[in-house]
């Protein structure tokens, strides 16, 4: 296994491999150097000196400024370096030539999928019960836990007997630190309705005060996920004064996909009257609704009808090596296929607008993602932060010293096709190719638009561990190293450690992920849908980075 990586022809930046010890000898594109400084796995050590204000450069392109002269061999450090980045020229839109990988060994085949009327596939089946203000929370909550105890989704049964024993144990004043836990042996119980994914319940805090766009972007988010691929139906529950009203969410859903053709049932508290007549007729209904979306049966679909969303969190300086590009590898292929690919995550941007601008389709599409930017940043600045306040504490602790740095890795999921479209949030995704969506920088925000957007698959990067997941669209974890891979396996579905080992390719390990995508799509679960993570945050416009 190699020590060092030198990623793009152009770098004057090495990624360790390993960690490294001052001292050692580390070879280089311009020879031998010692290494003046302990530097960990995943942080960049320079093989140039580079006077004060030189330019660093990472994945062929600017990452950050020198703040005082630097001698080759020292180790890139919030210290010695601050965040710089390329700047933005239109002018080259439009003139991209693709290469397209080949993808004649994935052409005929296709994945177990729920057509739907409006021609979309799903790659799963739920029902969904969602609130249009938080003043409803509590009754969605106690419809959640009827229905998933009632139709055999209750995953909560072993920590229940676990705390059950405890309580045994302590009043026989026995120690509860001796209990055992046990998880359930057998099979899982049987579901009613064997069609229906699952009751998915999207509890939230907004809807009622807060300025007008908010609402009508909560409206219109509700309104996507109504009408997306992998939802049958739904129940929506309104208190009846706040500002997210049935009629604007009805208004969206004819703007967003008129034909959806999903069962849609409507309830209002304020209307009804008490709480018990609400939980009444709202369980009725969802019953109702449940009977006709087992109906739904599973048939081939082409990989073309396949969106997938990408996202990375808890990054470390080996996602933009392994785990982004691979997921990039995928998005190429699909793109190659008919299929879309959505890129989110706008702070992580900051730094590759130049590549993207040149990516993009048309001269209008580079001007809408530069024009949405400059808007995001102007935001934040308004606000006494800055778009490169991006990276968190334990992205630099593993590596990512900058924004530019986090975000030229973070483009890497974006592979190499144009860029045909740019969404504002909350987006809906209607044209095949690479799609640009601006979101904030925060995993389940991002996550909840990307599904909000029609993505029917998320791949998530991360390099540290995460075990966000989405409630209606399958969430695939991809590690960046075996370390988090095997310590944290119960949320990781794939493993590109192989890339840092020197076996594998981004490449190879991108059509292996892709096989297994298409198994996914088809009904096999992620980790995270066995773990039950069903996160749900909208975005309140503002400054989340």
């Amino acid at each position: 296994m190699k020590s060092v990586l030198q990623i793009h022809p152009a770098d004057n930046v090495l990624v360790a491999l390993r960690d490294l010890k001052a001292g050692e000898s580390i070879p280089s594109p311009d020879g031998e150097f010692v290494l003046l400084e302990p530097c960990a796995a995943k942080h960049k050590v320079l093989f140039r000196d580079l006077a004060e204000g030189g330019i660093i450069t990472q994945y062929g392109v600017t990452v950050g400024k020198a703040n005082f002269p630097l001698k080759k061999g020292l180790r890139i450090s919030t210290e010695n370096a601050h965040h710089a980045a390329d700047p933005v020229d239109v002018t080259g839109a439009g003139k991209f030539q693709w290469k397209a990988p080949d993808v004649s060994s994935f052409k005929n085949k296709t994945f177990q999928g729920f057509a739907r009327p409006d021609g979309r596939v799903g790659t799963r089946n739920n029902w969904l019960v969602i609130p249009l203000v938080f003043c409803e929370n509590n009754n969605l909550l106690t419809m959640r836990e009827v229905f998933m105890r009632e139709l055999g989704y209750n995953r909560t049964a072993p920590y229940e007997l676990y705390l059950r024993r405890m309580i045994e144990a302590f009043k026989k004043g026995e120690s509860v630190e001796k209990v055992a836990f046990e998880p359930p042996v057998g099979e899982a119980p049987e579901k009613l309705f064997p069609n229906v994914d699952g009751v998915r319940f999207l509890v939230h805090s907004m809807g009622c005060g807060g300025i007008e766009q908010d609402s009508l972007n909560l409206s219109r988010l509700i309104a996507s996920y109504i009408v997306h691929p992998n939802t049958a139906g739904a129940t929506i529950i309104s208190l009846g004064c706040q500002k997210a009203q049935i009629s604007v969410v009805q208004d969206a859903l004819k703007a967003i996909n008129p034909n959806h053709g999903r069962p849609l049932y409507f309830l209002e508290q304020q209307k009804t009257g008490t709480e018990e007549a609400l939980l009444k007729e709202a369980i009725q209904v969802t019953f109702r609704g449940l009977v006709e979306a087992d109906k739904h049966r599973r048939t081939p679909a082409p990989l073309s009808k396949l969106v997938i969303g990408v996202e990375c969190g808890g990054s470390d300086g080996f996602s933009g090596i392994s785990a982004n590009p691979t997921v990039g590898r995928v998005s190429d292929l699909l793109v190659a296929l008919g299929g879309s690919s959505i890129l989110s995550e706008f702070p992580e941007l900051v730094g590759v607008e130049s590549e993207l601008v040149k990516r993009s389709a048309s001269p209008e599409v580079a001007e809408k993602f530069v024009g949405l930017m400059r808007a995001y940043e102007a935001a934040a600045r308004a606000c006494g932060a800055s778009m490169d306040c991006n990276p968190s504490p334990g992205n630099i602790r593993d590596g990512l010293i900058t924004d530019a740095i986090k975000s030229a890795g973070a483009a890497k999921k974006g592979g190499t096709s144009p860029v045909v479209d740019v969404q504002d949030y909350p987006g809906w995704i209607d044209k095949p190719g690479l799609n640009l969506l601006n979101t904030p920088g925060n995993d389940v925000e991002s996550t909840t638009a990307l599904a909000g957007a029609g993505a029917n698959l998320i791949l998530f990067t991360t390099g540290l561990g995460t075990p966000t997941g989405n409630p209606i669209t399958p969430v695939v974890k991809i590690s960046s190293n075996s370390r988090v891979a095997n310590y944290m396996h119960d949320v990781i579905d794939f493993d590109t450690g192989a890339i840092i080992e020197g076996r594998e390719t981004p490449d190879t390990m991108g059509e292996k992920l892709l096989d297994q995508l298409i198994r996914t799509a088809s009904g096999e679960l992620t980790k995270a849908e066995l773990l039950g993570q069903d996160d749900f945050i909208p975005w309140k416009r503002g400054v989340s980075l």
